[in-house]
This record gives structure tokens, sequence and C-alpha cells, in this order.
């Protein structure tokens, strides 16, 4: 029966990118495993307590990248947050393929990691003066961190394969700490233009070998992203609460604001977690080899960054409405708030570009009203700015949610069979 599926066609196409003969192909995959006793049934690990520990350390960073865009409200106080923000997201998705690969816990694997914590720590103390007083304490101790990863994979790759992959990645993971240092000796656009220089080579550094060698864990590496996600998604709600905290007096706007910024973040949530983790979870399991390996680069290492900048920016953007909710809000504010999320829903397109070959047309609707929301932002109090953006944001979810419910109860019921 499932032989028709075979052959994809345009009405195979599910909502959410996935196809009926993807679930074919896990019958017969389990069918053949259940036939053939030698097959070798891939493990699985959850995210350990350790790992989750060390992504704190990233909590307090990313909330020092808010705030050091919130004492520069400029272009050139937003272009070096996101600047420090893709140096930080590198750092922290190496460690995540780090411990897809190993065993985080064993040994001084374990002693390792808390050095590298501390490393990030002194990173993240340092991330307001980033490119002024602490820009070279800030290299040295990011060099550590990146280091202190190089160094667990050489002691502990699970085979020759990676441990090639690794070598293929070290040179250019090198130069680039090594110009972030000798930007910490320059200022101005001198500076700027060594750091985007410094994170161009180490991102495109990993496609030297196009995935070969890299082995990846779908569950383990799939759930670690979305704790992330999560943990993002609770920076910006801590920016809620500084933004109220700086008015003189909790009001009714202010209470208002804060409970229109939840629903922001909640739909959010939703959007990322309710199907689209789901499928794309189940489409890295699908792939094998090299092709898994290059899934897992674009859709979670790449193409996660958008995301997180996105609530970064939005979190940027709710701090300064809840300090003024009753004015229009200023430029970047504006940009941060309403771009934010545009960004956030253009990551999520694209995420599904590259997993399932399909295209979310009511995401990218929905991202380019929030983008078009930026001049109306600028004209309008930022309390019905931000109540607009609620209304956006949780209508989408309103109509994924009717529109794709056959589909999207079977998703969730085969996920959680």
């Amino acid at each position: 029966m499932c032989n028709r599926h075979i052959t994809h066609s345009a009405h195979d196409v599910q909502p959410y990118g996935y196809t009926r003969s993807s679930r074919c192909h896990h019958r017969l995959v389990a069918t053949a495993e259940a036939i053939e006793p030698d097959h070798e049934v891939e493990t699985e690990h959850s995210v350990t307590p350790l790992e989750l520990f060390f992504d704190l350390v990233f909590v307090l960073a990313i909330t020092q990248v808010t705030a050091m865009m919130a004492g520069d409200p400029t272009w050139e106080g937003l272009a070096r947050g996101l600047l420090v923000l893709g140096a930080l997201w590198w750092a922290w998705a190496a460690y995540a393929w780090l411990t897809n690969t190993i065993d985080p816990d064993e040994g001084g694997a374990r002693l390792a990691v808390i050095a590298a914590m501390a490393g990030m720590l002194v990173v993240a103390l340092a991330v307001p003066g980033a490119f002024n007083e602490n820009a070279f304490e800030f290299a040295v101790a990011y060099t550590f961190v990146r280091l202190m990863q190089l160094v667990l994979y050489a002691r502990s790759a699970p085979d020759v394969s990676v441990y090639q992959a690794v070598l293929r990645m070290s040179p250019t993971s090198a130069l680039s700490c090594a110009m972030l240092i000798g930007a910490s000796f320059t200022d101005g656009t001198t500076q700027g233009a060594i750091w985007a220089a410094a994170l161009l080579i180490d991102y495109t550094g990993v496609l030297i070998g196009r995935g070969r060698g890299w082995s990846v864990h779908p569950g383990h590496f799939a759930e670690r992203h979305g704790l992330i996600v999560i943990i993002a998604l609770g920076e910006s709600i801590v920016a809620l609460g500084i933004g109220a905290s700086s008015s003189a007096e909790l009001e009714g706007a202010e209470i208002a604001a804060a409970v229109l910024g939840i629903v922001v973040a909640a739909a959010l949530w939703w959007i990322y977690f309710d199907v689209t983790a789901l499928v794309a979870e189940r489409r890295l399991k699908e792939a094998t080899g090299q092709e898994r390996a290059e899934l897992a680069r674009d859709s979670y290492s790449y193409l996660h960054l958008p995301l997180v900048a996105g609530i970064v920016l939005l979190a940027l953007g709710t701090k300064k409405t809840l300090e003024y909710t009753d004015k229009p809000l200023d430029t970047i504010p504006a940009v941060a708030l309403c771009g934010g999320a545009g960004l956030y829903l253009l990551a999520q397109v694209a995420r599904r570009a590259r997993a399932m070959h399909t295209f979310g047309v009511h995401r990218f609707v929905a991202a380019v009203v929030a983008f078009a929301l930026i001049p109306v932002a600028l004209e309008l109090d930022a309390l019905i700015t931000l109540a607009i953006l609620a209304a956006l944001t949780s209508s989408l979810v309103a109509y994924e949610y009717w529109r794709f419910r056959e589909s999207r109860a079977r998703l969730r019921a085969s996920a959680h069979a």
C-alpha cells in the first residue's frame, strides 16, 4: 500500500513540509529492522544537566547583549551588539556539536567544560565593553573558550573521521580568534570591519569538507537547540521585567505592555515548538551521514542565529516599550521590536525551505507585515505598536492551528507515540 507513495508529487506534500511517502518510509524502515535482527539501531541521549548548567552562562551573555544595545540605541550600537551576538552564538554552537559527539560528563571532560564555562563568564562580563575598554579581555577569554572546545575534541574524538573534521575546522577558528585579539587594539570602523571579517571566516570555515566526518545524534541536537530558543525567549521576559522596574510607577499601561509582551513571546514559542520543531527533528533523523551533518549545520547552527537574534532584538524593543508606553518608539527600538519579530519569522521560513524544501507563505507574509510596522511604530504610541504585533503573531498561531489542524494532530500524535 505504501509503494504508490514512494514517488513524491505535488499533492504528496502535507502542511509543515512532511510527506506521506516519508511516513511510509518510516514504516518500511521499522519493518526492515524487525526482520533483520542484526540491524544496528541508532542510540540517542538526552541533554545532560552539565549542558544546561553551561547554557546558564549563555543566558547572562545574551542579557548583556540586550543591555549593550539598550545603552547605545544607535545604528552603530545595534551593529556592534549583533556582531557580539554572532560571536557568542558560534561559541555556543561549537559546544553544542561537541557535547553531541562526546560525553561531557566523563572524566576530565567535565572539568574542561566547567573551565570553558568560567571563560564564557568572563566573556559575558566583558560584553558591554567588547568594543571599548574591555575589548582585549573579551577577545582573550573568547579565544580560551574556543580553544578549550578544540582541546576537548582532540582528547575525546570518538573516531578518526571526527578528528580529521576538527582539524579541517581548526585553522579558520584560530585565525578568527587571532583577528578578534588584533581588533582589540583598534577602534571605530576599522575595529568593526575586523570583527565582521573574523566572524565571516569562522562561520565559513565549517563549510570546508562539506560535513564529512561529523556525526550527529538528531534527538539530542534538536533538543539542545530547542532549549536554547527557550532560554532566549526567557531573556525576553527578563527584559520585560527590567523595563517595568525602570518605570517610576507600575500602572495600567505598564501592566498592559507586560501582558502583550508575554503574548508575543508565547506566540513565538508556539510557532517554533508546536509542530515545526517536531518536523525538523524528524527530518534530521531521516537524513544520514554527510547529508545529516550538512542539514544540522544549516538548519540549526546557521539558521538558529537569526532566530535568536530576532528574539534578542524583540527583547530590546519590548524593554523600551515598557519604559515609554505613551510615546512613539525611537528608530532603533522600533526596528528592534518589529524587525526582531520579522527576522524570527523569516528564519522559520528559511529553516522550512532548507529542511523540507517547501515555502511557508503564511509565515513569510506575517514577516513582511512585521517589517512594514516599523514606520507605523515611529508614529503610534509604543503600547499600540506592541498590541498590533501581539495581534499579528497570535493571529498567525490561530490561523496555522485552524488551517492545519488535522495534519497537526497526526504529526503530534505520531511524535508522542
